[in-house]
């Protein structure tokens, strides 16, 4: 099973003096003298001035703008965050999630800042929360885009998540829609 975020920062926070050369306390003071403060920012800083990898200086920026406390800790706080202003669409959520989790039975629900992973050895499906819809993006590589399947304007997941439809009622849950995260699934699996 793929490892959370939480797991992965905290792995950071327990070993980042021994890969790194400065613990969690010694690198705030060096990102605050950076004066940086976007994530993106402070994320490319630290790749080129101090020869991290993407995902310590990731973590290392994201632990910073959040006061040096662990932003993963919560994963169900992660979620809840995400619905502050989109409780309607909650129950919407909720039913596509299970949905997902029954036909994919190896994948892990993974709550990030922005968005919500559905993974299984990668990522296959991401879901942006909307006050009036949910985006969810896929990995269908060079499928053409259709009326429904749209090119992904998600915010957060990674690139190959190239595809997106947009739901607003229950009744979308079709054949296609499984059809669709099949389809990434299976690529996500691709050696």
């Amino acid at each position: 099973m793929a490892k959370t975020s939480g797991e992965f920062e905290q792995e950071f926070i327990q070993t980042a003096k021994e890969k790194t050369g400065y613990s969690l306390g010694e690198w705030l003071p060096v990102v605050q003298a950076s004066g940086l403060t976007k994530q993106k920012d402070i994320t490319d800083w630290l790749k080129a001035e101090h020869s991290l990898n993407h995902l310590q200086a990731q973590l290392l920026a994201g632990l910073f703008l959040n006061n040096g406390k662990p932003v993963y800790q919560d994963e169900g706080g992660l979620l809840n965050n995400q619905f502050v202003k989109c409780e309607s669409i909650r129950p919407l959520f909720d039913q596509l999630s299970e949905i997902i989790l029954q036909n994919f039975p190896d994948a892990q629900r993974i709550p990030k800042k922005t968005y919500v992973s559905f993974t299984a050895i990668r990522e296959f499906a991401a879901i942006n929360i909307k006050p009036k819809e949910i985006r969810l993006g896929f990995d269908l590589g060079d499928t053409d885009f259709t009326g429904i399947l749209q090119k992904s304007k998600l915010s957060g997941p990674m690139p190959r998540i190239s595809h997106m439809v947009t739901l607003t009622a229950e009744q979308q849950f079709t054949k296609e829609l499984i059809g669709y995260l099949q389809t990434s699934y299976n690529r996500s699996h691709k050696k």
